[in-house]
């Protein structure tokens, strides 16, 4: 606790009294998991991705139906979603700088567009994908893509619907991935190789349906 002095007036004693000091300020992620505060919140183990539920939205992991690997982790909801997926990375490095204009490139060639901005956690990609849907008409798709840099690892995050059409209205989808953590692992990885999403011990897989259920 910090004192300062304080004067009742000209010629009177001064006398110290305690002085409040300014509340902490919790720390805010991605966070790393071995720098993990102790901040009462019950994540998810998801392997490379440490995930912390939330209210009204599904947790979702997206599989490669040719490798049965899990891709991602999705958190998503009637208005929208985030999509996320942790990389290996250079220690110090800036991989995002690097990956950023091979996304915008990749956008281009499938024919959408991808344009920077200056968002929440530094320089992200809004982007616009022409899509086809199911009853054969076209569409676009927006989403917004942001990298985050990490101590040997990459965060990235795509928000989609809402979110990624509204950034000034998107706080709240922008906490969710302040709340991540990721875990690197001390396996030496080729750098951008895809961090490994584990199914937790207690999780039970769903099948699609097939065509005679």
């Amino acid at each position: 606790m910090k004192f300062r002095r304080k004067s009742a007036g000209p010629g009177a004693d001064e006398v110290e009294t305690p002085e409040e000091a300014a509340p902490a300020t919790p720390p805010v992620g991605p966070f790393d998991v071995d720098e993990l505060p102790e901040d009462g919140v019950e994540r998810v183990d998801l392997g490379s991705l440490l995930i912390a539920p939330e209210e009204d939205r599904e947790l979702r992991l997206q599989v490669d139906e040719t490798t049965g690997e899990v891709q991602s982790v999705m958190l998503a909801s009637t208005d929208g979603a985030v999509e996320l997926r942790a990389f290996a990375a250079p220690r110090g490095g800036d991989l995002w700088s690097d990956v950023r204009p091979r996304i915008a490139a990749d956008m281009a060639q499938h024919g959408g567009v991808a344009t920077e901005r200056e968002g929440r956690f530094g320089t992200e990609l809004v982007c616009q994908l022409s899509v086809t849907r199911g009853d054969g008409t076209t569409g676009t798709q927006p989403s917004r893509i942001i990298g985050i840099n990490g101590p040997r690892w990459m965060l990235r995050a795509t928000l989609l619907g809402r979110p990624a059409t509204d950034p000034d209205g998107s706080t709240a989808w922008e906490d969710t991935i302040t709340r991540v953590a990721v875990r690197r692992g001390g396996a030496a990885m080729p750098v951008g190789d895809l961090l490994p999403v584990t199914l937790p011990a207690n999780a039970r897989r769903i099948e699609p349906p097939t065509a005679n259920d």
